[in-house]
């Protein structure tokens, strides 16, 4: 038996292609599907004129590998159903979801079982542990259900549970936890499994503030270490920023905008969206990368170039400087950012 721990997690990453991805609820969804496309029926008039609930309309999603993709909304949006399309826990109407360039909307029942238990691992809401098994126990599910033997898996169960912070807990049961020791288990079982994809279904709504910012500060470094393709569901938009990569926001079952966090708040594609983004803190989410310009160096500061603009901000102020130089991660010189321009790009438009 292969090891569960990769060498290189890099290597192993597997990207997510989502092609006019449907889903209608309801006892004839084929043929309310034609509907949908070809007369342009919306959520609404087929729930009330023809019994059938739209679940997802013409989703398209491209989730590159080893890159945290959130995808967030509103209750009722659509965004768990999505998700539930990926390790097809629910079955498209009509579409293509390709996970590593292979379509699991054709996969036979015995390759769906196979895809399930090595290629994704999922951490749910409520924590989904069993309440009869120990911390190592839950650790362990995963590689014991594809067989992996005890050693192997206990040795890859142990390295997880101490990397969320829970070591000297192995042998607790999960009623003797907190909540967010709870959701530490389920991230160190999904951890353990070593899948290349990693589901996230409102993985941390449950949770208390202090223990949520905890656990998205956990998952942000463990990323750092294992660059999975990582699947997160939100309704936060502060906790989409914080982890996305890429976002991608719903509403009644289609994607509304996706792109980076900070593409988002600056250019929202509708009134929906700047809606939804009124009230983010631009400056705690755009970089400085975004609104340098490529000019020779000046006499002040070295900022790098993913810092967000509120840190640029109080670093220029310190030093009462207009201008600061922009370095990537090695120092090298990509341009020149202002305090007018970092003032400007912190207030809305609306409000400029």
């Amino acid at each position: 038996m292969v090891e569960p721990t990769a060498s290189d997690p890099a290597a192993k990453a597997v990207g997510i292609e989502i092609k006019s991805l449907y889903k209608i609820f309801g006892s004839n969804p084929q043929a309310m599907l034609s509907l949908v496309k070809e007369q342009g029926i919306g959520k609404d008039e087929l729930r009330d004129k023809h019994g059938h609930v739209l679940g997802l309309q013409d989703i398209n999603i491209s989730m590159p590998p080893g890159k945290i993709q959130v995808v967030m909304g509103l209750s009722g949006s659509g965004k768990s159903t999505l998700i539930r399309h990926i390790n097809r826990l629910i079955d498209p109407t009509d579409g293509v979801v390709e996970v590593g360039g292979t379509d699991v909307t054709r996969m036979n029942e015995s390759e769906l079982r196979e895809f399930r238990r090595a290629q994704t691992a999922m951490v749910f809401q409520k924590f989904a542990l069993f309440p009869h098994y120990t911390v190592m126990e839950n650790a362990m599910y995963g590689l014991d259900v594809r067989g992996v033997d005890k050693k192997t898996r206990q040795d890859a169960a142990a390295r997880w549970i101490e990397r969320v912070g829970l070591k000297g807990y192995e042998d607790h049961y999960p009623n003797q936890l907190s909540g967010g020791m709870q959701q530490r288990v389920g991230l160190a079982r999904a951890l353990t499994n070593d899948a290349p994809v990693l589901l996230m279904d409102e993985a941390f709504s449950a949770l208390d503030p202090l223990i949520r910012s905890d656990m998205q500060s956990v998952l942000l470094d463990l990323q750092q270490e294992l660059a999975k393709t990582i699947v997160f569901i939100t309704h936060d938009l502060d906790e989409a920023l914080r982890l996305g990569d890429q976002i991608a926001i719903l509403r009644q079952g289609a994607v509304q905008q996706q792109g980076t966090g900070q593409s988002i708040v600056l250019k929202p594609a509708n009134d929906y969206i700047r809606d939804f983004i009124k009230d983010v803190n631009r400056g705690r989410v755009v970089r400085c990368k975004t609104l340098m310009q490529a000019l020779p160096p000046v006499e002040g500061p070295n900022l790098e170039s993913s810092l967000v603009i509120e840190e640029a901000a109080r670093e220029l102020s310190s030093k009462s400087l207009p201008v600061a130089n922009v370095v990537d991660r090695r120092g090298r010189h990509l341009g020149v950012i202002s305090m007018d321009d970092i003032i400007a790009a912190m207030v809305p438009p609306s409000e400029a």
